[in-house]
């Protein structure tokens, strides 16, 4: 059985940044999907670098990012926070990512800028109000965890890819309609998952903010995947987020459950467009845009 205990740990870990320097952080690597950074660790760690900025204990209401050069899980990220506007209720932050790497002639270690941000951060408040409908899919009581699903694959599996296979996700998630990752059939590029971190406890909104945006780069690439056939074990597939938007609408609780309803406009040129929202107990609580890199080689 997995120890939720120590993932929720590491998850915590992740997201608590060492000031540095005048609006200067540190925040550490960790190995969520293999020898490069997961997005989603520098989506939730830039976001709490804006955040530590604030006098005032202001929401993100959106971010727009791109991804700029592969990560290093070997070597922390520094994010260097430049204060744009603070106005009575609007704040903006613009965030850069880099870390530093060995000098191949034996100089002092050079910068790399690997991510940028700019967020926009403010406080809520009445105003005009609408959604559409929530969509209708099976709850996730009726479905097996993503973790149940792998035991079902985990023999088709090169052995020595199975242990890195059956790694337990820090986030719980809940297919709606599961693929076959081995042989994927194409099908219309729309997914939807439940996903949830039970065992966080309650935790200020930044926190929650930041790990939602580290829960939306699971999965949201793959949509632009499926009309293909082709699935992340695809032989000759490289694939990678470019950039990654989020928009904040309502409150919300990532120890419950929430959709992620996700869906895919368009692939051309290598690249796929992909849109995702977050719903929770009826409410719209966030949008996602991604375009990933999708390119396969023969």
């Amino acid at each position: 059985m997995p120890d939720y205990a120590a993932l929720i740990d590491q998850l915590l870990a992740t997201v608590t940044l060492e000031e540095i320097g005048p609006d200067v952080y540190e925040g550490q690597s960790h190995d969520y999907v293999g020898k490069r950074i997961f997005g989603g660790q520098v989506l939730a760690q830039a976001l709490m670098a804006g955040a530590r900025t604030l006098k005032d204990d202001k929401p993100c209401h959106s971010f727009h990012s791109y991804f700029l050069s592969g990560g290093d899980i070997s070597r922390p990220v520094v994010y260097q926070v430049r204060r744009l506007r603070d106005g009575r209720t609007l704040s903006a932050r613009q965030i850069t990512a880099v870390q530093y790497k060995d000098d191949k002639n034996g100089g002092e270690p050079v910068e790399q800028v690997i991510f940028s941000m700019i967020a926009s951060f403010s406080d809520d408040e009445a105003g005009l109000d609408y959604q559409g409908s929530m969509p209708v899919y099976p709850p996730p009581d009726d479905l097996l965890t993503e973790q149940e699903l792998k035991e079902e694959y985990v023999g088709s599996i090169p052995e020595a890819l199975q242990a890195r296979f059956m790694r337990q996700r820090h986030v719980e998630i809940k297919p709606v309609k599961p693929r076959n990752p081995i042989s994927p059939e194409p099908m219309k590029p729309q997914q939807a998952n439940w996903l949830r971190i039970n065992e966080l406890g309650e935790q200020p909104v930044a926190i929650q903010q930041a790990l939602l945006a580290f829960a939306s780069d699971f999965y949201l690439v793959g949509t632009g995947l499926m009309p293909h056939g082709v699935s992340f074990m695809t032989k000759g597939l490289q694939a990678a987020s470019i950039d990654h938007s989020m928009h904040f609408h309502r409150p919300f609780d990532i120890n419950n459950w929430m959709l992620y309803d996700m869906r895919a406009d368009t692939t051309s040129n290598a690249k796929g467009l992909n849109h995702g929202q977050f719903w929770q107990d009826g409410k719209l609580v966030a949008s996602v845009q991604q375009e990933g890199l999708m390119r396969l080689r023969q």
